[in-house]
């Protein structure tokens, strides 16, 4: 959750919030409105709730004027520590060709995502690699298979775990 306020306003059209998991790397994940002209202080909320990709998020907000002028922020950098291995249920579900699949993980640790039909028999390997402590999801893609049921494992560190999706073509 970030929270900001500012003591004044001259022609504040608004916020965007943008976040970085890499360096140098700038993705805009949000906006806010801004009240414009004030001699108040103004608080603002935004509530990031994609945290994909690692443990430690940098943001930084992009003040805009109307006039379309802007600038940034001082960078703050957060660290989210996952307390748990997880394996969350794949949305969409049922899906049409692609769906995520997400993951946590608290230890950096070797992660193995691997794909079953019924029968046990391993159709495709999705993540098989070392991952540190995070949340993470993958984009499974699967235009080649027939409509039906399919099965995705987890193998991380000591944590099993496996889930149900359904394809419908």
């Amino acid at each position: 959750m970030l929270e900001w306020v500012t003591e004044t306003e001259v022609n504040n059209y608004g916020f965007d919030i943008e976040r970085s998991v890499g360096i140098g790397v700038w993705s805009k994940i949000g906006f806010v409105n801004g009240y414009g002209n004030s001699n108040s202080p103004k608080q603002y909320l935004f509530t990031d709730e994609k945290l994909i990709g690692g443990s430690k998020f940098v943001y930084r907000l992009k003040q805009i004027d109307t006039d379309g002028q802007y600038e940034y922020s001082e960078e703050i950098e957060v660290e989210i520590l996952t307390t748990e291995f997880a394996l969350y249920q794949n949305y969409p579900n049922p899906f049409n060709p692609s769906t995520v699949i997400e993951y946590e993980v608290p230890e950096n640790s070797f992660v193995s995502l691997k794909v079953f039909d019924l029968l046990g028999k391993e159709l495709v390997t999705l993540v098989n690699e070392e991952k540190s402590a995070g949340s993470y999801n993958v984009k499974f893609n699967a235009g080649q298979l027939a409509s039906g049921f399919y099965i995705y494992k987890i193998d991380a560190g000591n944590f099993t775990s496996t889930k149900k999706m359904l394809l419908l073509k």
